[in-house]
């Protein structure tokens, strides 16, 4: 059974009624499959069996829906930047560490991954801003990661850090393109292949445990 198979039904409170939660669930979900354009409030009440009086009971509208999810989805890469700062070990170890851990955010979280990597260029001009610049500071902290494993010496001296966290971000992103929960690959599999990948080609030989 696929993610949005799996959260297709949300639940109900014991008055018989939907929560706002459960819109905003629906809101991800849709999101990701459909794009921000491609959902209508209708197509959200239809999902959730709720007229449209009932609906804007708990929400203003599509926007405000894209905003909280795509928040929701900045929220979860941010909680990865700082355990990765937690950590106490070598850059090489904390760059395993984000690669790990941005895995885990897109096949724990894929809709709210998805719609806040594709969808948040429709927010807001404000909110899309505070977006950016979160993004920015995400590229940034690959970016730091992994001059200082070239300082170490557990990095290769001849890769540049601004285009090696691109290239990272890049394969890690392609991840909500192709990831199907039925796949054959658990999480642990796909983001141990994952940095695989990478280490082969920014790793010095034996400084990666």
């Amino acid at each position: 059974m696929s993610a949005v198979d799996a959260g297709a039904s949300a639940t109900v409170d014991s008055s018989g009624t939907r929560s706002r939660e459960d819109v905003v669930a629906a809101a991800s979900r849709l999101f990701a499959k459909r794009g921000f354009h491609g959902t209508s409030m209708r197509d959200l009440g239809e999902e959730l069996g709720m007229l449209g009086s009932s609906l804007y009971s708990h929400v203003s509208g599509k926007n405000e829906l894209l905003v909280e999810v795509v928040q929701r989805g900045a929220q979860f890469f941010n909680e990865v930047v700082a355990s990765s700062h937690l950590a106490e070990a070598p850059a090489v170890d904390r760059l395993r560490l984000l690669v790990y851990g941005h895995v885990g955010v897109v096949i724990e979280h894929i809709d709210e991954s998805r719609t806040f990597l594709f969808e948040s260029r429709f927010l807001p001009a404000a909110d899309r801003q505070k977006i950016v610049e979160m993004r920015d500071e995400y590229e940034a902290v690959y970016r730091r990661t992994i001059r200082e494993g070239i300082a170490e010496g557990s990095l290769s001296p001849e890769i540049d850090p601004g285009i090696t966290a691109i290239f990272i971000l890049s394969v890690l992103n392609a991840l909500v393109r192709w990831y199907r929960p039925t796949g054959e690959r658990d999480a642990d599999q796909i983001a141990a292949e994952m940095w695989s990948f990478v280490a082969n080609g920014v790793v010095v030989e034996g400084a990666d445990g």
